[in-house]
């Protein structure tokens, strides 16, 4: 029988310290967030998921949600709320609330916010086959550069992709990100 796992109460939201099953309001869990990038909820707290990884995102108009880039394990996205505009394979989508998008394997992708409030997704990535050495890369794509979520150059470090951007930082939920 699987135990469940104990939550701990930090300074910058609640967090599972051990593998097993858990209820955790997502108000209530650690986020990321920097300005002009967004926040993310931390569910899986400091812990990695064996086989998939769920993030809530909440992007204000015009904020992205990553650098465009690929994955070798798939993922996929679920408008909650609001607008947001995908740029998938060099294209943009307008994407709006209840919209699904699945990106195979290999699928080179970013999610902005949009629209006058921007959106609230869900992510969810498999943990399949991806390794922290070999698990996809940045690229040079035109369309994402117009909209600033270009690297310069291809890179498998996030490092450089995310290098003039300020890191996203353990928070506290604040209100209003997530509609009631």
């Amino acid at each position: 029988m699987t135990h469940e796992a104990r939550l701990e109460p930090t300074d910058t939201g609640t967090v599972p310290t051990e593998d097993g099953w858990f209820v955790l309001n997502a108000r209530d869990a650690r986020w990321l967030h920097a300005p002009g990038r967004g926040a993310y909820s931390k569910l899986e707290g400091d812990l990695l998921f064996d086989q998939i990884g769920m993030h809530l995102c909440v992007l204000g108009p015009g904020e992205p949600m990553a650098m465009y880039h690929w994955e070798l394990d798939q993922e996929d996205f679920f408008v909650v709320s609001g607008d947001a505009l995908l740029v998938v394979e060099g294209a943009e989508r307008v994407l709006r609330q209840w919209d699904f998008v699945h990106c195979a394997s290999g699928t080179k992708h970013v999610i902005i916010g949009a629209g006058e409030a921007g959106c609230v997704l869900v992510a969810v990535g498999a943990r399949d086959r991806g390794t922290e050495e070999n698990w996809g890369g940045y690229t040079v794509d035109a369309t994402a550069a117009k909209h600033g979520v270009s690297v310069e150059r291809d890179t498998t470090k996030a490092e450089e992709a995310y290098s003039h951007l300020e890191q996203r930082q353990p928070t506290r939920y604040r209100d209003a990100w997530l509609p009631d």
